[in-house]
């Protein structure tokens, strides 16, 4: 995988119209009014505790938020009551950098005009950005049991299917995810979303499963640690309690960090890959079922995190040796240079 370039520009990939992506990839959240939003967005990526979302008022204007990782990308908040396939609006504008559009569904709501308005929406935008990333956050789902919140997915869809296929819209590229703020269901979303926007994915899997072999790991994360969105895992099944608890310990880091941790020098942060930002940067800890977390800091963006058995404390030299070289690839793969 060809990870050429210098800072993050090296993270390239094709737009929806099918142009090479130059500038910050759009993530686009689009719905009703009042399906969740503007939540969504506090909550993954201004760090909201989900109940202070009650108070947030409805979006009444585009709102635009720049995001600043180890890819740097927008997210960019739509009302629900803009028309922005109205003729005064700059469609090209507003699709032009897209690198996903996620439509935000209220389950506990009707939608049968949310599910007409995003079928409209694909319809007009296929034949000038046929490549789009189409996502729907079926969303709202904690307040709802097991049985019914996949029986409300399967009936949407299903319209959705029918819908453009009916229009002549075979086998639409539509991928569908039951979310909540409440629960970790909304970063494992956001994860597959942006692991989408990311062509160097196959090589950090690759790499992944890779140290999973050589240090007999269980299971490992590459973590955007600003977001907790993980954009690359081994080969292994994602199993929910894995990611939370790892999910839920870098929240633990970051806190402790803060706290504890030590100020970077201004010439560090601006090079996320100077060695002298990383001085054993690095944390373990023992689970109640004699599991061990083994958190490294890969840069100052990015952390890896592993689920390895009781006895990685007798392989802590070999595990360090590899994941000193899985951080050397990671920086050769984005085309940076330590």
């Amino acid at each position: 995988m060809d990870g050429s370039g210098g800072g993050t520009a090296g993270v390239t990939g094709r737009l929806a119209n099918g142009k090479v992506r130059d500038g910050k990839p759009r993530l686009l959240l689009m719905g009703q009014r009042r399906s969740g939003k503007t939540s969504i967005s506090s909550v993954v990526f201004h760090k909201m505790p989900p109940p202070e979302t009650l108070f947030l008022e409805s979006t009444s204007r585009i709102q635009r938020d720049s995001m600043h990782s180890f890819m740097d990308f927008q997210v960019w908040d739509f009302p629900g009551q803009l028309d922005f396939l109205d003729p005064q609006f700059d469609v090209e504008n507003i699709f032009g950098e897209i690198g996903a559009l996620i439509w935000v569904i209220d389950a506990q709501d009707e939608y049968l005009d949310a599910i007409n308005r995003l079928n409209t929406t694909i319809l007009n935008l296929q034949q000038s950005y046929p490549l789009i990333n189409i996502e729907v956050f079926i969303h709202k789902v904690d307040g709802l049991s097991e049985d019914y919140k996949f029986d409300i997915q399967r009936d949407i869809v299903q319209r959705i299917q029918d819908e453009l296929s009916d229009a002549g819209f075979e086998n639409a590229p539509v991928n569908f995810h039951l979310t909540s703020i409440y629960d970790h269901s909304i970063f494992e979303a956001f994860s597959k979303v942006i692991q989408k926007l990311i062509p160097q994915l196959p090589t950090l899997e690759n790499l992944l499963n890779l140290l999973c072999t050589n240090c007999h790991m269980e299971k490992t994360f590459l973590f955007d640690v600003l977001s907790k969105i993980y954009i690359a895992t081994d080969a292994s099944p994602v199993d929910m309690p894995s990611y939370e608890v790892c999910s839920d310990y870098i929240d633990v880091i970051v806190d402790v960090s803060e706290i504890y941790g030590w100020d970077r020098p201004q010439e560090v942060l601006d090079d996320v890959w100077r060695e002298e930002a990383l001085p054993d940067a690095e944390s373990t800890i023992l689970l109640y079922n004699n599991r061990y977390i083994y958190l490294r800091e890969i840069n100052k963006y990015l952390a890896l995190i592993c689920l390895m058995k009781d006895d990685c404390a007798a392989r802590k030299g070999m595990i360090d040796i590899n994941v000193n070289i899985f951080q050397d690839a990671v920086a050769k793969v984005f085309g940076f240079e330590k």
